[in-house]
């Protein structure tokens, strides 16, 4: 750096060099006019190997991108100011709901340019409201900036969770004066040493110690990880295991555990919930139970506990005793029967839902499946297999605010970050929302992603509910159904993705043996709600 230079780019650089002391290996920038210093400062710190930049020209898949990446590892997004900025809250609410560190640096013009008319100039700071764990403000400097680490620091501690035990997503509000094109280049050098990881701060809380020997279950929603399975093992009880739970490989994972519940569910003495259940009217039901004593185990600050029945909240719950084998063995049984009438419903004539997504999670390959909402993630939850059968090692869904927007952008954030095949699963209005997540700059690496889209002719969810109702034949079609005129494969074709289209249960064992190499769309028509 040199005295001479502009106070916005010895800004940027300073935020730049906090984010790497502080270990964050990727930054996605969605380019434009006012972050023009940050984009200059990437482009040095990537020639420099610091970090790696990924570059997308809608602020809403870069979000999604960055969010995929956060499931990794922490990331930060770039944008713009005015509207470019607003279009990141969809990522933004999910890392939030997810506890995923997103770092949001948005762009801004100098603060006495709010209010007065000034072009692309909105009131930034604040703009994600109770969303973000932090919101800083780096104002425009107008010599040598001050205090742009500290702010940085105190951002990237609060998204990671470091103190607080809660991560998320923060924003770094910045501001730049003009001129935004530095005066010399910047040649970064050796990498600044990281920063030390800060100690955890520890909440009250404790464990719970529960009767292993009662029948109960296991609950395990998004992200409940292996101590779900644990306690599970421990205590010889089901494990009722969402697919982006972590732990359907479990051997006391239960499969078609919603069907299962109405036959077994009035014999629960105990529920353990564990991660953030969302997909099944059955689970809430049984939570809502008064009574049934409901544990939740809950590492963070906030806790899982819809219906206000938890007897016990605790930071983690072991058991004493175990149950008796058979209790496990009749969850079992029943849910390996209920498998095999769904499959046996299955239309003959080619793949369904549950068909699709069972294959999709008995597949040899890839390393990680996502999964989109609505029926999707249901399909894969009634249909899966579990235990070794189960093959994925990791499924993720973003499950946090459950929006159909940003799935395909957030697979290629993780292809991105892990450099590993990705697989996605989406309805046909998934695909949609987020199509643009299928672009490619010619100068960004090519993510190792398939999307596999099942078109049911709309939002096939809303069948399955009150919508669906005969007595609601005349509006549901338009209103609920809001089936499309796609194109998939000229959709594919033309963000220069392979396609392919399957119409057999054969076609699809075909298509999913095949390494998943660069960017591909397997289509695959079904019978509406099917």
């Amino acid at each position: 750096m040199t005295a001479a230079e502009h106070p916005s780019a010895l800004a940027a650089r300073e935020v730049v060099t906090a984010l790497v002391a502080h270990r964050v290996q990727d930054v996605v920038l969605a380019p434009g006019s006012r972050s023009a210093p940050l984009a200059y400062a990437l482009a040095a710190a990537e020639r420099a190997g610091w970090l790696r930049v990924h570059v997308r020209v809608d602020e809403r898949v870069a979000g999604f991108v960055a969010l995929g990446i956060a499931r990794e590892r922490p990331a930060a997004v770039v944008t713009t100011s005015g509207t470019a900025v607003a279009n990141l809250h969809p990522a933004v609410l999910e890392a939030h709901h997810s506890g995923l560190p997103l770092v949001v640096l948005s762009a801004d013009r100098p603060h006495e340019m709010r209010g007065v008319g000034a072009n692309q100039t909105t009131d930034q700071p604040g703009i994600f409201g109770g969303a973000v764990r932090l919101a800083v403000e780096v104002p425009a400097a107008d010599g040598a900036p001050r205090g742009v680490r500290s702010a940085v620091t105190r951002a990237v501690v609060a998204a990671t969770g470091a103190r607080s035990g809660d991560p998320g997503p923060v924003q770094v509000n910045v501001g730049f004066r003009d001129p935004l094109v530095p005066a010399a280049p910047w040649h970064p050098g050796a990498a600044p040493a990281a920063v030390p990881q800060l100690p955890r701060t520890e909440h009250g809380g404790g464990q719970a110690l529960v009767d292993g020997t009662r029948r109960g279950v296991v609950v395990a929603g998004d992200g409940a990880g292996a101590d779900a399975a644990r306690l599970a093992e421990s205590a010889g009880w089901p494990l009722l295991a969402e697919p982006s739970s972590g732990v359907r490989r479990s051997p006391h994972a239960v499969a078609a555990y919603r069907r299962v519940l109405a036959e077994l569910g009035p014999a629960i003495e105990q529920v353990v919930v564990l991660g953030r259940p969302t997909l099944s009217r059955d689970v809430s039901a049984l939570l809502a139970r008064t009574d049934v004593p409901v544990v939740v185990a809950a590492p963070g600050p906030g806790w899982v506990d819809v219906s206000g029945t938890a007897a016990v909240v605790a930071r983690g719950v072991a058991a004493r005793g175990a149950t008796d084998a058979d209790w496990l063995r009749q969850w079992q049984e029943a849910g390996e029967r209920a498998v095999r009438e769904l499959l046996a419903a299955s239309d003959p004539s080619g793949p369904t839902g549950p068909w699709v997504l069972r294959s999709v999670l008995s597949a040899a390959q890839p390393h990680t499946v996502v999964l989109g909402s609505s029926l999707t993630v249901r399909h894969a939850d009634l249909a899966a297999p579990t235990g070794d059968d189960f093959t994925p090692a990791r499924v993720v869904a973003n499950r946090g605010l459950a929006g159909i927007d940003g799935t395909i952008s957030t697979a290629t954030g993780l292809a991105l970050a892990t450099r590993r095949p990705v697989r996605v699963v989406v309805g046909d209005l998934t695909f949609l929302h987020d199509v643009g997540g299928l672009a490619r700059g010619v100068h960004e690496a090519e993510p190792d992603v398939q999307v596999v889209v099942l078109d049911d002719a709309g939002g096939g969810i809303f069948a399955t509910l009150e919508h669906g109702r005969p007595e609601h034949a005349e509006v549901y079609p338009r209103f609920f159904g809001t089936a499309q005129q796609l194109d998939v494969g000229a959709l594919a074709a033309g963000f220069g993705a392979a396609h392919s289209r399957v119409t057999s249960t054969a076609q699809l064992a075909e298509v999913l043996a095949a390494p998943v190499e660069g960017r591909s769309v397997v289509e695959v028509p079904l019978a509406a709600g099917r």
